[in-house]
């Protein structure tokens, strides 16, 4: 970790404050008209997603942080715990299915995360942006009305439902967006 001056803080750096992580969202230099300068900065807490406004003049200073970005490879689910493997060294490590929150629905066996950690513990976990899923389940088309939209709801293979062109039939593989779940395009 390296020190940096109050006055040097600016939006997107990790420090290390009051115990805690925080990211910098928002950074103002203030000169008032009496006193001296200080660096007006908004930050959020990485771990608890808290938010915290700070002054730090140019005398002080604070430790920049840096996440380890990791390849971690999906194992398996056993209850409420994910189990996944680090592809260098082959270490697993177990998470609790709401650290993933509700993208844990998109995982598969076999599926690469990224991971971030902070001294070997992990702060978030992103995945790719989309998934290939089965359609177990379709709506059937209505012939003949042609005021409808062009979509129909259909479950996939995780229990998700989804609005899927008219085309779409059970069985067939599609591409979702594993961030907000929508229909991307059916899969090669």
């Amino acid at each position: 970790m390296t020190k940096i001056a109050g006055n040097e803080i600016r939006p997107g750096l990790l420090i290390a404050h009051e115990g805690g992580l925080w990211l910098v969202v928002k950074s103002q230099a203030v000169k008032a008209g009496r006193g001296g300068a200080y660096n007006q900065v908004e930050l959020k807490n990485i771990v608890t997603g808290s938010k915290l406004n700070a002054r730090f003049r140019a005398s002080e200073t604070v430790e920049e942080t840096w996440l380890e970005k990791k390849d971690f490879q999906f194992l398996y689910v056993s209850d409420d715990t994910l189990t996944f493997m680090d592809l260098e060294s082959y270490d697993q490590i177990e998470l609790p299915r709401d650290f993933v929150g509700e993208q844990a629905q998109f995982l598969q066996d076999g599926m690469k995360i990224l991971l971030q950690l902070h001294e070997g513990r992990p702060i978030s976990i992103a995945l790719p942006q989309q998934a290939v899923l089965e359609v177990m389940e379709a709506d059937p088309v209505m012939r003949g009305q042609t005021a409808a939209p062009g979509y129909k709801s259909a479950k996939l293979e995780n229990g998700l439902r989804v609005a899927v062109p008219a085309f779409i039939e059970p069985g067939a593989k599609i591409v979702v967006s594993t961030t907000d779940g929508a229909y991307v395009r059916r899969a090669e």
